[in-house]
């Protein structure tokens, strides 16, 4: 396993223990609050922890999983896990544009962005064939997002879920994850020696 590999799970992880770890912790101290965002600028990171029904918590865990096991089947570099990263705070600032929106919690958005930065990872820097295969990602995921009118209510309540979700954290963190591989992969780096298995 690469270097960047073990760097993407490892973040995988964080998401998911921050998410269960938050699961005990009262949800108002940690959830996104566009109103708090100036005073408590940290909520753009404590609100992965916030779920709101079991179902959402193990759907999310669920999700964190198959996000890091495409960023390692994908063999991401370090630097990507770095972009994911910097995407997570950047998804709840997205919310600063939907007011409405008081409260937000969950891991939904900053998935998306790992999975929009391994689909830009692959049709920048990949082989002709992962090129198609990152393509299918970004259009399905920018699919799935359209079909959710992350611009229409700012909660949506889909048959099946026991909570509501918010389609613009959904949108926010694809393109806060794509524009952060897209400037991760597009900076110059070092040449780092080779990686050992």
């Amino acid at each position: 396993m690469t270097r960047g590999s073990r760097a993407w799970i490892g973040l995988a992880i964080l998401l998911g223990a921050c998410a269960l770890g938050g699961w005990a912790l009262p949800r108002e101290s940690l959830d996104w609050q566009p109103a708090l965002a100036t005073r408590e600028p940290w909520r753009a990171v404590s609100a992965v922890g916030v779920h709101y029904s079991l179902q959402h918590l193990a759907a999310n865990l669920a999700g964190a999983a198959l996000a890091g096991a495409l960023g390692a089947v994908a063999q991401v570099p370090v630097r990507l896990a770095w972009a994911w990263l910097a995407a997570w705070p950047l998804t709840q600032l997205g919310l600063l544009v939907r007011p409405d929106l008081a409260h937000y919690g969950g891991l939904s958005g900053v998935l998306h962005a790992g999975v929009a930065a391994v689909g830009m990872f692959l049709v920048i820097a990949g082989t002709r064939a992962q090129r198609w295969v990152g393509g299918a990602v970004l259009l399905g995921l920018g699919a799935k997002i359209a079909s959710e009118s992350p611009w229409g209510a700012a909660l949506r309540h889909p048959a099946g879920w026991d909570i509501a979700v918010a389609p613009l954290a959904h949108a926010s963190g694809a393109l806060a994850g794509a524009l952060c591989a897209t400037i991760a992969l597009r900076l110059p780096h070092r040449a780092a020696a080779p990686e050992r298995t």
